[in-house]
Parts: structure tokens; C-alpha cells; sequence
């Protein structure tokens, strides 16, 4: 992903630059859909709508964390040893994360299982520390890791929302209930592994065509 530097001289959010980097993270370069990163939660833990969500939030959580004490620091991290110390910020929001699931919401934090423990080794958050926030300033690094955030955590909740659907039938969201009706048999392929790569594949082709009409404006 560009610096965009060029946009430095607008006006807006970070001089401009940080609309720009919003919507690179959300939507241009969206780190699942576009980028293919972090697969192993988005094929793991995608069966239910509840588990998608709060995995968007914890790679949320992190992703802006570690931009921002990145960022804070990259004038005083050795270069030798930055991707160390990188790791370890990651590392620090990653537990904290952790202990509050299991501290608040411990049946979450089964279901979950070790994926929320792996974001530490996860492409995305380590990608947007090397390449971005070691060259930007914390404010612009915040927005850059809201946007790729926000970014994973929908296609997250779409896969998990359409595997949910199919897969079960109905999906339970906040006390409320999206049924198929009786008329639907639940096809259990849908929350398995097959399923999750068929989902997936379809979500990656939709957003390589709305990206094609985009490009296709920009010319």
C-alpha cells in the first residue's frame, strides 16, 4: 500500500491523507478480500456470525494498538531489531485482548480457541506495523489501523453470516433471529472447512468485481 504522500497538501482528516488511507483499508486494498492475509481465522472461526465478530474486534483492537505504539516509537527502534520489537507491542495488545475474553466472555474465548492467540503472527497487523506505521505518524497510522480493521472484520462477518445462514439454518444476532424457515434444510457442508474456502472464494470474486468497475472509473 502507497504512502500517498501527494496528499499531504489536501485538507480533511491528516491533511487528506487519512481518507485516502481509510478507504485503501476498507475497501481498495481490503487485507482479506483483496489482499488474501489472514486466512487461517477467516476459514477457522467463520461457522458462526457471534465468533466473526468478535474476531474483527480483537484484529481491531490490535491492529490500532500496535500501529499507534509503533508509530510512537519508530524514531527510537533500532532498525536491527525493529520487526523484535514490533512483535513484542503486537504481542502485549494481543494478551490483553486474550485475558479480557476469558476474564468476560469465556465461552467466546473456547469457541476461539488458540486464533485469537495466532493474531500475534498474523500478516495483516505485522504487515501495517513494518510497512506503515514505521513510516507515518500516529495519527494517520490510528486511521490506518481502523480502515484494515474494519476492513477484515466485515468480510469476516460476511463469510460468517452467510456460512451461519446456510449451515444452521437461522442466524442468532443480539437476541435476534434470521430463519430460513422450515421450507430450508441446513446443509452442513456450509460449516465446515470446505464450506468456509466456497464462501470465501465467492466473497473474493465479488470484490475483484466491484473493484474492476472502480479501476475502470479511474481510467
Amino acid at each position: 500500500m502507497s504512502n500517498n504522500s501527494s496528499c499531504t497538501t489536501c485538507g480533511g482528516l491528516c491533511g487528506g491523507k487519512g481518507l485516502v488511507t481509510l478507504k485503501e483499508g476498507v475497501w481498495t486494498s481490503n487485507p482479506l478480500a483483496i489482499q488474501v492475509l489472514g486466512i487461517c481465522s477467516a476459514l477457522a472461526v467463520t461457522n458462526k456470525l457471534s465468533n466473526s465478530l468478535v474476531m474483527g474486534a480483537a484484529l481491531l483492537f490490535v491492529c490500532v494498538g500496535s500501529n499507534l505504539f509503533v508509530s510512537l516509537l519508530r524514531n527510537h527502534i533500532p532498525h536491527r531489531i525493529r520487526m523484535i520489537a514490533e512483535v513484542a507491542i503486537i504481542a502485549t495488545f494481543v494478551i490483553l485482548f486474550d485475558q479480557f475474553l476469558k476474564a468476560y466472555y469465556w465461552e467466546m474465548s473456547k469457541q476461539l480457541g488458540p486464533y485469537v492467540g495466532l493474531i500475534i503472527t498474523n500478516c495483516i497487523v505485522m504487515g501495517r506495523a513494518e510497512a506503515f506505521a514505521l513510516q507515518n505518524p500516529p495519527l494517520v497510522s490510528i486511521v490506518d489501523g481502523v480502515a484494515n480493521g474494519i476492513g477484515y472484520g466485515v468480510a469476516l462477518a460476511i463469510i460468517g453470516f452467510l456460512r451461519e445462514l446456510f449451515g444452521a439454518g437461522q442466524v442468532v444476532f443480539f437476541g435476534m433471529t434470521i430463519d430460513l424457515g422450515s421450507w430450508y434444510t441446513p446443509n452442513q457442508l456450509m460449516i465446515l472447512a470446505p464450506g468456509a474456502f466456497f464462501v470465501f472464494g465467492i466473497l473474493i470474486a465479488i470484490f475483484n468485481v466491484l473493484k474492476g468497475d472502480d479501476a475502470e472509473e479511474g481510467q
